[in-house]
């Protein structure tokens, strides 16, 4: 458990990031990481615990793939770094992204945050892989003994990479479908490169392809290809898509020019420094703009920080939500992951925050977005009178979350059950969908979540399918 003592003479030391200034001047990942005596060191704060909150598998109070986290600490603190590496490898298939996009409920759940100092899980998660990858310790796992099943898995985020991994492994013949050029979903095209660079996914997509996964990219399914066809010609058939229905803001002017959802506009900037093609679409650019971002949670800051790199005049951000407090009270939140005022490296890097405000209607002129009338509410969302004010805007950026998967198309012509929320109904044992051939995880079962549960549900809606298919099932749960 590390260094007995260790959380006792160590203090908490966590990566710094670049400055501001340069980081701004590029799309780069800026986060400078600690030298490998600093990360044994902070792996040596590890304590002793009893019950370690931050994988706790029947609370589910951290870590959703129950990432052991003690052990690799442990090990890490010995320099065994290549035993850690598979120890993390056993729960988690893609830890690079998640310690680097992951917001670590593990180090909320940590029992020494209770006094603000908790393990720097993320980061020795972080680095443990990327050691792993520069020593060539992550390789293929090729089944040889196949078992003559075919599955397809549709969605390639990182619940259908999950999935399609561990079906590959137990010896099943399995196609993943992506509509985009590449794998990796809204995980590639929603999430900037200076969060994660997308090289990450390709080397995993590589490693995928030589353990058997067969790649079908620039497949719409539901459009280029319809989900009856892919039915029959498969003996399961995992739905993995993403929650990519977005929210919307129908006032009045929500018609003019320059109003976006969050969705049309990353993507854009994904694809350009991924040197692909913007085929057949209007280019979004903050360049020179007077930008408001509608919408406080991480896809509003994702456009903070695009907006910045792009040479935005300024960039506001507009929350409905209530400030929240400076710090939680432990006593009530801890283990779970607290409400509290969180500032991003993107707000950090130059936007200004409003709280307790709703836009009321935008203004413009010749059809082109110029202000944004907004007003305060109470803690009901109730307006306040008098409060009005305005905000000028040229480029207007909705992001405030997405409501269910798109339900047109694949959706309803395969007619699987869906629930209140409109998303694919399965239950989190069996994952099974009401069509006998069809299984579900990620979004588009749990709706808009963290890379980490998808992750966590990619691997569990797997071993169902091996066991549906095979009658026994050797893949962990």
């Amino acid at each position: 458990m590390g260094k007995v003592t260790g959380f006792l003479e160590i203090d908490r030391q966590a990566p710094k990031y670049r400055p501001a200034s340069a980081r701004i001047r590029n799309y780069n990942e800026f986060m400078v990481p600690l030298p490998e005596s600093n990360l044994r060191e902070q792996a040596s704060r590890c304590m002793d615990c009893g019950i370690p909150f931050c994988h706790d598998v029947k609370g589910q109070k951290g870590c959703p793939v129950n990432n052991q986290i003690p052990d690799w600490n442990d090990l890490v603190y010995r320099g065994e770094w290549e035993q850690a590496s598979k120890n993390l490898h056993s729960t988690n298939n893609f830890p690079e992204f998640t310690g680097r996009i992951c917001p670590a409920p593990c180090e909320a759940s940590c029992t020494l945050n209770m006094v603000d100092s908790p393990v720097t899980i993320k980061s020795i998660e972080c680095a443990i892989v990327d050691k792993a990858w520069e020593n060539g310790w992550v390789t293929p796992q090729i089944n040889l003994v196949k078992t003559g099943k075919s599955v397809a898995v549709v969605g390639s985020g990182p619940a259908g990479m999950a999935a399609a991994q561990q079906l590959a492994r137990a010896g099943h013949d399995v196609h993943l479908y992506e509509k985009n050029r590449k794998i990796g979903g809204l995980m590639r095209y929603g999430i900037p490169d200076f969060k994660m660079e997308k090289h990450h996914i390709d080397r995993r997509a590589e490693q995928m392809e030589a353990e058997g996964v067969t790649l079908h990219t620039g497949v719409h399914v539901g459009e280029d290809m319809q989900i009856s066809e892919i039915v029959d010609q498969h003996d399961a058939v995992v739905l993995s898509g993403g929650a990519e229905k977005p929210r919307d803001l129908p006032i009045d002017g929500r018609d003019l020019n320059g109003i976006h959802y969050a969705m049309n506009f990353l993507p854009q900037q994904n694809r350009r420094v991924g040197s692909e093609q913007n085929d057949n679409v209007e280019p979004i650019l903050a360049g020179q703009k007077h930008v408001v971002v509608i919408g406080g949670g991480d896809t509003g800051s994702d456009c903070i920080g695009t907006s910045i790199r792009q040479g935005a005049l300024s960039v506001t951000q507009l929350e409905i939500m209530p400030q929240p407090p400076e710090k939680e009270n432990k006593l009530l939140t801890w283990p779970n992951w607290p409400l509290k005022m969180r500032t991003s490296s993107s707000q950090e890097e130059g936007a200004e925050r409003s709280f307790s405000v709703m836009t009321e209607r935008f203004e413009g002129e010749d059809g082109q977005v110029t202000k944004l009338h907004c007003i305060e509410v109470d803690e009901k969302f109730q307006p306040i009178k008098g409060t009005e004010f305005v905000i000028k805007a040229d480029l207007v950026l909705l992001a405030m979350g997405f409501v269910s998967p798109v339900t047109d198309g694949m959706l309803e012509n395969l007619g699987v059950e869906r629930d209140q929320r409109d998303n694919v109904k399965a239950d989190t044992v069996s994952y099974k969908t009401t069509h006998d051939k069809v299984w579900t995880a990620g979004d588009m079962r749990r709706g808009q979540s963290l890379v980490v549960w998808a992750i966590r549900e990619g691997r569990q809606c797997a071993r169902s399918v091996d066991e549906a298919l095979m009658g026994a099932t050797m893949l962990p749960r």
